[in-house]
C-alpha cells in the first residue's frame, strides 16, 4: 500500500537514511545520530512522497520529484521532468515489492500529469535498480560519469490509448 507519511513511520526513515545496504550506491550511510537529529517528527511530508506499507508496517519509500535545473536532462530539458526515486529497507528486497510500488507511483503520476515523461537514474553497478528500470519499462538516455561512478539515465513514458 503507498500513502502519506505519518510521525509513526520516523524510525523507519531513520533505518533507511542510516542503513549501509541502502546506501550503497547512494554515496554511504548517514550517521544515525545525525538522522535522529534532523528529520522532523513526520518525515518526507510532501506531494509525490509516499510511504511503503506492509503489513501496517513501513518498508521504504517511493517518491516522484521534480529535477533540478544543474541536473535536467536531455529528456525535456526545458520541463524539469519528474524523476523516479525509492528506497528499501533490506528485509524487503527481493520480494518484488519495488517494482510494485513503483509501478503504482507511476499510474498516479500518468494519471495527475498525462503525457509527461518520468526519468529513473541509478548506477549501471547497483544491477537490482537495472533490472527494476527494465521491468518498469524504462529506456536508456545516457550513461555519464558522477560522483566517481558510471550512471544510467532511463526514461518511461506513459502508454496513451490511440482514439
Amino acid at each position: 500500500m503507498l500513502r502519506a507519511s505519518e510521525a509513526r513511520d520516523r524510525a523507519a526513515f531513520v533505518e533507511l537514511f542510516a542503513s549501509p545496504e541502502v546506501g550503497t550506491y547512494l554515496g554511504g550511510p548517514r550517521p544515525r545520530d545525525e538522522c535522529e537529529r534532523a528529520l522532523p517528527e513526520t518525515p518526507g511530508r510532501r506531494p509525490g512522497l509516499f510511504v511503503i506499507e506492509l503489513d501496517g508496517a513501513m518498508i521504504g519509500t517511493v517518491e516522484l520529484n521534480r529535477r533540478d535545473a544543474e541536473r535536467r536532462s536531455q529528456v525535456r530539458p526545458d520541463a524539469g521532468e519528474a524523476e523516479l526515486g525509492y528506497l528499501l529497507l533490506p528485509t524487503a528486497w527481493g520480494h518484488g515489492y519495488a517494482v510494485e510500488a513503483c509501478a503504482a507511483a507511476l499510474a498516479w503520476f500518468a494519471d495527475a500529469r498525462p503525457g509527461e515523461p518520468v526519468v529513473l537514474c541509478t548506477q549501471t553497478a547497483n544491477h537490482r535498480s537495472m533490472r527494476l528500470a527494465a521491468k518498469l519499462g524504462f529506456t536508456e538516455v545516457r550513461r555519464y560519469e558522477a560522483w566517481g561512478a558510471q550512471q544510467w539515465m532511463g526514461a518511461w513514458s506513459p502508454v496513451t490509448p490511440s482514439g
